[in-house]
Parts: C-alpha cells; sequence; structure tokens
C-alpha cells in the first residue's frame, strides 16, 4: 500500500480507487445510507484527536513530519521522498529537503480535500 493510501486509509477518506494525481479528478465515498451523497469526513476533527492523544506535541497544520506522525505513518525522510515521487513533485523542490515538505503538506491537504476531507481552505493555500 502506497504511503498516500495509507493516509487516506488512517483517516477514512476516499474510496478504493482515490486519487493520487493531484490533476486527478476526487473520488469521494459514498455512503451506504444514502445513495447519491457525497461523504465527507471531518479531517481536522480526527487529526486534533490523534494529536491530542499524542505523546508529544506536534504541529501537524504546517508540518508534514508531524502530520504522518500523528497518524502512525513514517515520516523518515526516505519515507518523504517516496510519497513525493508518489504525488508527483516537482523535480526542483525534490532537491531541497525543505522545499520538498512544503510541497508535499499543502499537496496532501490539496489530495484530502479532493477525495472528500473536509479541509478549511485556509489549510490549503
Amino acid at each position: 500500500m502506497s504511503l498516500f493510501s495509507s493516509i487516506l486509509s488512517k483517516l477514512g477518506v476516499g474510496g478504493a480507487a482515490a486519487a493520487t494525481d493531484p490533476g486527478a479528478p476526487a473520488v469521494p465515498e459514498t455512503p451506504s445510507a444514502m445513495p447519491g451523497a457525497i461523504g465527507t469526513v471531518d479531517v481536522i476533527a480526527t487529526l486534533e484527536g490523534l494529536a491530542s492523544a499524542h505523546a508529544e506535541p506536534l504541529n501537524w497544520k504546517t508540518s508534514i513530519v508531524d502530520l504522518l506522525k500523528v497518524l502512525g505513518l513514517d515520516s523518515s525522510l526516505e519515507a518523504r521522498k517516496g510519497l513525493a515521487v508518489e504525488l508527483h513533485c516537482p523535480v526542483e523542490a525534490m532537491g531541497d529537503s525543505a522545499a520538498m515538505n512544503v510541497w508535499l503538506h499543502k499537496t496532501v491537504l490539496q489530495q484530502l480535500a479532493r477525495n472528500g476531507g473536509n479541509i478549511p481552505p485556509e489549510l490549503l493555500n
């Protein structure tokens, strides 16, 4: 399972065919009790709950490393590079870990929103 698929799974966002291409359309879940309705997952509440239960203070709203830690996923540089490749990070950002991390954080939140996660606009810009 890819790292982005693990992120989606941990948050209950997207279906089995959730998009990992930043330009791809969203594949929102449809709750079985409400055919035709688009399901939305409150990603913020989920992440806040996980962060509050974590032993160390984590700033998942600005840090991809902390976001991955909150979800209990591998946050190593190697894992983040793999996620960057998976999400088609621009080559110029791949050579600078700080730039890659900023790009990754923004892109992961955008992808969560595209796949049915309720992400506030201030976290998407």
